[in-house]
């Protein structure tokens, strides 16, 4: 007992430990963006297997999610983290010193499967040390600012590598983190795992979900080479549409299934993920935009744009400090309803970027609005997700947010920038220049994500249930006057 209470008295120390693990996982999405050009050089790839470096992470990390969060909650969730963290050393060791375009694809890949086995597994953990409730609101809000900043710190941070010490510096910087975090693991987080669950495991349910998600990713990603309409890209959607039916069939009878559907009765997360879903779809694109208009239009070189991220992070940390306070005063449905409204605005705003505009005119202002947004809808969104959900099945509501938001974020990417190419195309033909013709593409991309985001909004109102929400501030009350007390 006075061990459970000694992990108990450092749970705020955990939290910084299972903060500092998501924000490598968020980071190792978007910090090799800077460094493709360097990389492309150095391994002799060609222009259509480029992407790959980023994509082979993104299809892994998604397809694995829910698998991920299941083990943590069945096997034990601080062993399945540390399990996790090792992975990611050894393959992000790997990555740096490959010498094929295969080897770091497949590096890559290992490290995707890596962030899938952490990302659900901590999440998980900071919903058992910290019980619903103000704490609870307080700790997400530490993780979401966390995980809302590391994709603006990849770009930042991969700048600076790539251009000081080389862009294999970009993979090995998680080296020390992850045996860092794996030393302190023991000492900070006691083990849990679902109480009174045999530890059996649904195989043909985790190989199919596995799998159609695995194939969604790669056909949303594959897409704009392939095209939309190609035999590929229908045939691949055809494929994962027949896996998650079987798989829905496999769940329906199974003695433990992998992902109980009874969870889903649970409205408001479903709801969560609903939302999740849009937010990942709105956002995830614009940094990849905003960085392609600082370099491709405005002229900018890797460190200037990276540099020019340093805003957008600092708010959205800031607003997801905000968010969590509010949500135990007004609860999570006004909050992020706010956020998308935020986000909405942001995004229309960038649509309206020109060619001869500047960091103060037309970055500034929108970044500034959609990172507060981003704050907002992440850490509420999450909350959201995982309240009233039983602790033996925190895993896997752990694991459903993280899918809905990663899942959401490569269909957003693929379908705007598929907006955006066409539409950049069609200026192209008419016999506007380049910089025109990206501009008003990226313009198109943009307009894209606040519709997305507007339609999270409406969601939001609709799908999340106003009780629960006055329900959670209710709980928040009650545990500050017992504090009091």
């Amino acid at each position: 007992m006075s061990g459970e209470n000694d992990f108990q008295e450092k749970r705020w120390l955990a939290l910084v430990l299972l903060s500092a693990a998501q924000f490598v996982v968020v980071l190792d999405a978007s910090i090799v963006n800077v460094a493709l050009p360097s990389i492309g050089d150095a391994l002799d790839f060609s222009q259509e297997n480029l992407p790959w470096v980023v994509n082979a992470y993104v299809l892994t990390f998604g397809g694995f999610l829910l698998l991920g969060g299941r083990t943590a909650d069945l096997l034990g969730r601080r062993r399945v983290f540390m399990a996790g963290l090792a992975l990611v050393a050894v393959a992000s060791l790997a990555a740096g010193f490959a010498a094929s375009e295969g080897q770091l694809i497949a590096a890559r890949a290992a490290q995707g499967l890596g962030a899938a086995i952490i990302s659900p597994a901590a999440l998980s953990i900071v919903t058992t040390i910290f019980k619903d409730g103000a704490e609870r609101n307080k700790a997400l809000g530490v993780w979401g600012a966390v995980a809302g900043s590391g994709g603006a710190a990849g770009v930042l941070l991969g700048g600076v590598l790539t251009d000081g010490l080389g862009w294999e510096w970009v993979l090995w910087v998680n080296v020390p983190v992850s045996l860092v975090a794996l030393a302190l693991t023991p000492r900070l987080i006691a083990e849990s795992r679902a109480s009174g669950e045999a530890r059996a495991f649904d195989v043909a349910g985790a190989v199919t979900v596995t799998a159609a998600l695995s194939i969604l990713v790669y056909a949303v990603v594959d897409a704009n080479d392939a095209g939309w309409g190609s035999s590929k890209t229908i045939g691949l959607l055809a494929a994962s549409a027949a896996l998650l039916a079987a798989f829905v069939a496999i769940e329906l009878r199974a003695r433990k299934p992998l992902v109980p559907f009874s969870i889903f009765r649970i409205r408001t997360l479903t709801g969560a993920n609903v939302v999740g879903l849009l937010v990942g779809a709105s956002l995830f694109s614009m940094f990849f935009f905003i960085s392609l208009y600082m370099q491709q239009v405005l002229g900018y070189s890797a460190i200037h744009a990276g540099l020019s991220y340093l805003p957008l992070a600092l708010t959205i940390i800031f607003s997801a400090a905000i968010a969590s306070q509010l949500v135990t005063k007004l609860g999570y449905k006004p909050v992020l309803a706010i956020g998308l409204l935020f986000i909405v605005a942001g995004l229309t705003w960038f649509s309206r970027v020109s060619v001869g505009g500047g960091f103060a005119t037309d970055i500034l202002g929108p970044s500034l609005l959609a990172a507060a947004g981003l704050g907002f809808a992440f850490v509420t969104t999450t909350i959201a997700a995982v309240s009233g959900v039983p602790e033996e099945e925190s895993g896997l509501a752990s694991g459903l947010i993280n899918t809905s938001q990663q899942i959401g974020g490569a269909l957003g990417l693929a379908v705007l920038s598929s907006v955006a190419t066409s539409r950049t195309s069609d200026v192209l033909a008419g016999g506007s220049g380049l910089p025109d013709a990206l501009t008003e593409g990226f313009q198109a991309a943009f307009l894209g994500g606040a519709v997305i985001a507007a339609l999270g909004f409406v969601l939001t109102l609709v799908l999340i249930k106003g009780s629960d929400s006055r329900a959670h501030v209710e709980i928040g009350k009650a545990e500050t006057e017992g504090a009091e007390a």
